[in-house]
């Protein structure tokens, strides 16, 4: 029913065939928020509206091998903005995680999994295809859960990143290996392989002058012309001539596109041109995944459904333990090393464009292709599971307290608990002042660095009274709290101030909320962590614009007048709109002092329509 449709609305049209293009966006526009917002990520959602719209559901694409050649320039240019980041600097910089964790786990997981293909019934070549494939993880399900958790820049997370990164690179040699064993259908002599190898060289060799030599000279005279267009199309110009470069040599347009974005990696229009392409990449790679989807034959899925769980079950298991013993052997911890193992136990997106590409070379044939691209989405399904499965099996953090110290009777005219970045600088003043000061923090690494830099910082945590006690809190003039977690500040607060009401308790606000809640605890003191030194920005902008001191002081002491009122009528637990007389007086105050005579009405106005009643305001 649905292809009678796009028939009789093609044959009705007498232009450009819309149906396709409308029924490809529009079910990416709903599947891929969909499967985002499920946590499944972006990359099945593509896949899913493929295998919904393909002749496996309801048919409205009858040929997705037409889309998928135009939706591989999508993989083309996610490898040119991959060659981007390639700079030789941060190369350099991760290099032993990049080519040393990344090539020993993309070599043994790719040996073991070829193995695991063998013996599940493949030949050697097609297993070997199959196994490096599924070696592959899923950058966009890896990338995605490491930023959701802030983990990308920790010692684990950019572990991760490097063996990404080290398999993101894999894929090129990938494509050309597959290349070289696809089989040519006519025997060729030494002399024609010869001319072969000769061209492809050749061409690495032009690529590599052309891009040392003339890009960056181009591209200055194209930007000279400030046409935001010409750029684009010079951009698109350099990727596809380099594709189809490599193409004409019998090597992967693929890596020619990679290897003119490592090339253009230093050049002062890089980020440019990345903005250029972005779009570009995006739409295509999403259509390529719609293609991929749309490709899955399901009547041979069906077929062959027990070969697909066995190789599910085989894959991720053996991947998994792979994963974990190189971990554990090159001395990660047992959580790291699960922690990897199971968010890089998958197969990934770019399995998918390997295995289309041995199967337009001749090397698997279309129901192999099938089974390995089901086994790579079912793997990539099941993930997510894993990973709200993961924190039941991961041990429970323990800091190790080697070098460390806890305190016990400590004596201190200061007790400061904690030592982050706050916390530092609040020492100083103090420490200038040569009064005595005692600092207790639970962070164990953050202890060891300070200790570098001359500080002695005990281990303890503040919201356990008998450490408060051990601390010296008890005979402390001044308990300063300066912990990063509002709740806990707040633990403490309360604690310290009922325990040790001698002590002058004065403690760092989160925002003005966390503030009033301080100040109605008991502290004596609360600042919050960023009202003055945005206060100072403000200053220093208005200065950077023309302002005197005397000007700069009058109009910051304003802003702290205003900000003290409002605090004050807040903390006596007024409704925010019952101020309203304060907040028209400081809007007509601040317009005057912009030389702008404004009405009370307008001001009300303006006023009832940002602020809603009860809303607490800013920090």
């Amino acid at each position: 029913m649905a292809g009678e449709i796009v028939g009789q609305a093609a044959a009705a049209s007498h232009g450009v065939d819309l149906v396709p293009i409308v029924a490809l966006l529009g079910a990416a526009v709903i599947a891929v928020p969909l499967f985002k917002r499920l946590g499944l990520g972006s990359v099945l959602g593509y896949l899913a509206a493929g295998l919904l719209l393909g002749p496996s559901g309801i048919a409205l694409i009858h040929d997705p091998e037409s889309v998928l050649t135009i939706a591989e320039l999508g993989v083309v240019m996610f490898l040119f903005i991959i060659g981007l980041e390639m700079e030789p600097s941060r190369l350099w910089a991760l290099r032993k995680q990049i080519f040393g964790l990344g090539v020993i786990q993309v070599l043994i997981c790719g040996v073991l999994l070829t193995l695991v293909g063998i013996l599940l019934g493949f030949s050697p070549i097609v297993a070997f295809v199959f196994g490096l494939g599924f070696v592959l993880t899923s950058t966009a399900i890896v990338m995605q859960v490491l930023g959701e958790r802030g983990e990308l820049s920790t010692p684990s997370g950019q572990k991760m990143v490097s063996i990404l990164l080290l398999e993101d690179l894999a894929i090129v040699p990938l494509l050309a290996i597959v290349a070289i064993l696809a089989p040519s259908g006519e025997e060729t002599d030494l002399v024609h392989r010869l001319i072969s190898i000769g061209a492809a060289l050749g061409a690495v060799a032009l690529l590599i002058f052309v891009g040392r030599r003339i890009m960056n000279p181009v591209f200055a005279l194209l930007a000279s012309t400030k046409l935001r267009e010409v750029m684009s199309e010079a951009a698109l110009l350099v990727i596809l001539g380099a594709a189809l470069l490599f193409q004409a040599s019998g090597l992967s347009m693929a890596m020619g596109a990679f290897l003119a974005g490592v090339l253009l990696s230093t050049s002062t229009f890089k980020h440019q041109l990345e903005a250029d392409v972005e779009p570009f990449r995006g739409i295509l790679l999403g259509l390529f995944f719609l293609a991929v989807g749309m490709s899955l034959d399901l009547e041979i899925v069906a077929e062959n459904w027990s070969i697909i769980a066995l190789s599910v079950v085989g894959f991720m298991l053996v991947k998994a333990i792979a994963i974990y013993l190189i971990a554990r052997l090159l001395k990660s911890s047992h959580g790291e090393a699960l922690e990897r193992a199971i968010l890089m136990g998958q197969g990934g997106e770019f399995a998918f464009v390997l295995y289309t590409t041995a199967a337009s070379a001749g090397l698997i044939d279309a129901p192999s292709n099938a089974i390995f691209t089901a086994t790579v989405i079912v793997s990539m399904v099941l993930t997510p599971f894993f990973l709200i499965a993961m924190p039941f099996f991961m041990p429970k953090f323990q800091q190790s307290l080697d070098g460390v110290d806890e305190p016990a009777d400590l004596r201190a005219k200061v007790l400061i608990i904690g030592f982050g970045r706050f916390g530092q600088i609040v020492s100083q003043p103090l420490l200038a002042m040569r009064h005595s000061v005692s600092i207790i923090d639970n962070d164990t690494s953050m202890i060891r660095a300070a200790a570098q830099i001359g500080f002695k910082v005990y281990y303890g945590d503040g919201t356990r009274l008998d450490i408060l006690h051990a601390a010296g809190a008890a005979s402390a003039e001044v308990i300063v709290i300066s912990t990063n977690n509002k709740e806990q500040t707040s633990r403490i607060a309360e604690l310290v101030r009922g325990e040790f009401p001698l002590a002058k308790v004065m403690a760092r606000a989160f925002d003005r909320a966390h503030a009033i809640e301080l100040v109605r605890a008991g502290v004596e003191y609360q600042a919050r962590e960023t009202f003055e030194s945005a206060l100072v920005f403000g200053g220093a902008v208005i200065k950077v614009l023309g302002a005197n001191e005397q000007e700069i002081e009058e109009v910051l002491e304003g802003v702290r007048d205003r900000d003290r009122q409002r605090f004050e009528l807040q903390l006596a637990g007024q409704d925010w709109m019952l101020g309203s007389r304060l907040l028209l007086s400081n809007a007509q105050d601040q317009a005057r002092e912009s030389g702008v005579t404004v009405s009370s009405d307008a001001v009300e106005e303006a006023v009832s329509k940002s602020i809603g009643p009860g809303e607490p305001g800013g920090r």
